[in-house]
């Protein structure tokens, strides 16, 4: 399978140690997923995405695009093709406007359901699916079921990306109950992602933050559990990154995200409350 790493922060960060330097850096982790890799960033609200085909650790443009990125919101992704040719074009995060998405997982015989998930694609995006991935379709599907929220160029927050993350995984699963469905979306501003039967663990503070005397961003959200609903920043990975961050393991159908105010919310795929962490009034 593959390995995914999704950062959302009110302020932009490095995430260099992330991708190469920590021992458990998701280009470390490349060399166990070697079919492609990319990275998304977010620069003046307008997505940049780079994607290869080779393995991150041994190509040179994972290494500068890794040193380079700073941003307040990031998505990354290692491959382990499961479904569709090694090609730049099969290479996560897919990109539509500014939404991207990045997929840990499989939908087993693909090829046999492949038309029925594409029949449930809006007609105006399907046009759009390059590839031959299953990720990809399940993107589109995705922005299908939130399209019908509002214009997909408009601000659709968790109480639309829940429900379209919630609407994508039973279709998906309704056609192919043992399909794994780790997925990680953003436009940018709202970030959330779904446990889909591979691993995914989040963290919003840090045992201690290395920068607590220098950040102008310092807040008590930074060093232990929100107690207002609002976090100053979400990590999304495969498995915890070494560092300082506390790192809490998802439970499948687990979805959490933040929305453009950095408000922390959870959420499941089988129930239809939101829950707010904390007092967010």
């Amino acid at each position: 399978m593959c390995r995914l790493l999704g950062f959302r922060s009110v302020i932009p960060s490095q995430v260099h140690r992330s991708l190469v330097a920590a021992d458990n850096a998701l280009g470390v982790q490349s060399d166990r997923h070697p079919d492609g890799w990319g990275v998304a960033y977010y620069v003046d609200g307008a997505p940049h995405v780079t994607r290869s085909p080779r393995t991150a650790l041994g190509d040179q443009l994972f290494h500068r695009v890794s040193g380079v990125v700073a941003s307040e919101t990031v998505v990354a992704h290692v491959r382990k093709a499961t479904q569709g040719e090694l090609s730049v074009l099969n290479c996560h995060p897919f990109q539509h406007g500014k939404w991207v998405l990045a997929h840990n997982g499989d939908i087993p015989d693909f090829g046999a359901h492949r038309a029925a998930l594409l029949a449930e694609v809006a007609p105006r995006l399907r046009r759009y699916i390059l590839g031959d991935t299953d990720s990809e379709v399940v993107f589109f599907l995705f922005l299908s079921y939130l399209s019908q929220h509002g214009p997909l160029s408009s601000r659709l927050g968790l109480d639309a990306v829940v429900p379209a993350l919630r609407e994508t995984f039973r279709f998906v699963r309704d056609r192919q109950p043992e399909s794994l469905l780790t997925l990680l979306v953003t436009d940018g501003v709202t970030m959330a992602a779904v446990q889909g039967g591979k691993e995914l663990f989040w963290s919003s503070y840090k045992n201690q933050c290395a920068d607590r005397d220098a950040c102008p961003s310092l807040a008590p959200e930074c060093e232990a559990p929100t107690r207002t609903g609002f976090v100053n920043h979400l990590l999304l990975s495969s498995e915890p990154l070494q560092g300082e961050n506390v790192w809490i393991p998802l439970e499948p159908g687990d979805i959490v995200g933040v929305d453009w105010r950095m408000r922390l919310q959870r959420a499941h795929v089988e129930r239809t409350f939101l829950e707010v962490f904390g007092d967010a009034s």
